[in-house]
């Protein structure tokens, strides 16, 4: 819960005493590798906190084959936001790649924190632009450079990924056709 604590301090916009009531009211779950968090056409109603290991955002494409979108790493939070406000199924599923334990909290329990905790609009807010800025930027490298450039990228950027995230997972992210256990072994 130390690492919850700490990642709401982001920024020092709330109040030890308000850290320590929101962290209180999130859940802890300790998942297996493989376990859906979240599934394909659920309409998303929590939040998520990755306290250790790796969980990946899974959309299917028209050949109905899974494709990993989007990596959620320690320390991070995520919420599927556009599935909760509009009260729509998600088109994606969140699953655990590797052992994790996350923390949760339902979306209209930290709403209801609005109302009692001054800076927490503007802390999630903050969180979220933050969290936009870098998928932007995980963007412009996925969508640019040869296979062998986005996988040096993501090595550079993300080793936890590369060491943990099974090989699979990592060519769906990268887009990446051929075969990333030729580039991997190229790079040896």
């Amino acid at each position: 819960m130390e690492k919850l604590k700490a990642a709401l301090s982001f920024g020092g916009l709330l109040a030890a005493r308000d850290i320590d009531l929101l962290a209180a009211s999130f859940k802890l779950r300790q998942v297996k590798a493989g376990t859906y968090i979240e599934e394909l056409h659920e309409v998303a109603s929590e939040i998520l906190f990755v306290e250790s290991g790796i969980l990946r955002l899974l959309g299917v494409d028209a050949s109905g084959n899974d494709i990993t979108k989007h990596f959620i790493k320690e320390y991070q939070f995520f919420a599927n936001l556009e599935s909760y406000y509009t009260k729509q199924p998600a088109t994606e599923a969140i699953q655990a790649v590797v052992a994790s334990k996350i923390y949760t909290i339902a979306f209209s329990a930290f709403e209801r924190y609005f109302q009692t905790i001054p800076n927490l609009y503007v802390y999630f807010k903050t969180l979220s632009e933050a969290s936009l800025l870098q998928k932007i930027k995980d963007n412009d490298f996925l969508n640019y450079g040869d296979a062998k450039t986005k996988y040096l990228e993501l090595l550079r950027r993300y080793p936890a990924i590369v060491q943990q995230v099974p090989q699979q997972y990592i060519a769906s992210y990268l887009k990446i056709t051929q075969s990333l256990s030729r580039i991997r072994k190229e790079l040896a």
